[in-house]
């Protein structure tokens, strides 16, 4: 199906209203609309089961993010079409309206969007990324790999961080230098892109087999001595030893206080 900006305008978003009101959810709950930071990367999440959204949120706000959360297409349409974002986080299933049919109005509008939804079949799948979709994600998901997916949509589009300050260590992510107090820190490939992990996952405990699935790109087969060792590196070079705590039984976390 192909979609012209100057229809799709005009003829979706009537039909995005009409169903909302036949369906009984007019007047649905608009909820965290313009009360983050406006500098931060800007996130729209449209999701209708508030666990799911408050965990994203939470998990996104953690990360560095801006989020704002609605719950239904009309609000989400309006909001994306008045608003400046960087990203939309859309599930498939909501009231009124599906994401589907949001999507044909939102791809006009140049905003990147991942689907996050229960529906797992092939054909959703295909049928949400030849709608638009920059990403496709089935629920249940891990956290990790969620953000991963986020920040690999934003570097396509440029729309990621190039410097990332944590206390007195910064990371250029265009030239993956890394500098402590103004000094050049010499970082193996495996120690950066475990910083980069830490850094996209900021408060939140992570399992070894998580960071070394992620870092190594390898199935964790339970020998932890790998990923500790790294860690250690990682901490004596940053001086990091309070900074990224142990986590008894599940692994480390990187512990950032808002400033």
């Amino acid at each position: 199906m192909s979609i012209v900006k100057g229809s799709i305008l005009s003829k979706v978003l009537p039909n995005i209203k009409r169903k909302t009101r036949q369906g009984g959810q007019e007047g649905v709950r608009m909820e965290r609309v313009g009360e983050r930071d406006a500098g931060a990367t800007r996130i729209l999440i449209i999701e209708d089961e508030k666990p799911i959204a408050d965990l994203l949120d939470m998990s996104l706000t953690s990360a560095g993010y801006s989020c704002d959360c609605l719950d239904n297409g009309t609000d989400a349409a309006d909001a994306a079409e008045s608003r400046k974002y960087d990203l939309i986080l859309l599930d498939v299933m909501l009231p009124g309206i599906d994401g589907f049919e949001l999507m044909e109005y939102l791809a006009p509008l140049d905003i990147p969007v991942i689907f996050i939804t229960a529906r797992s079949a092939v054909k959703d799948r295909i049928k949400g990324l030849k709608l638009g979709a920059d990403d496709y994600i089935v629920k249940p998901f891990e956290i990790a790999e969620l953000l991963a997916r986020v920040e690999t949509v934003l570097r396509r589009y440029h729309k990621t961080e190039s410097r990332i300050a944590v206390g007195d260590v910064v990371v250029d992510t265009q030239s993956r230098v890394v500098t402590k107090a103004g000094e050049v820190v010499p970082l193996t490939a495996k120690e950066y892109n475990l910083l980069m992990l830490f850094l996209q996952n900021k408060n939140i405990a992570l399992f070894r087999e998580t960071i070394y699935e992620r870092v190594w790109e390898n199935e964790y087969m339970g020998d932890s001595r790998t990923v500790d060792l790294h860690v250690q590196r990682l901490r004596k070079k940053l001086g990091w030893q309070e900074r990224i705590a142990a986590v008894y039984k599940v692994g480390y976390r990187l512990e950032v206080r808002e400033e």
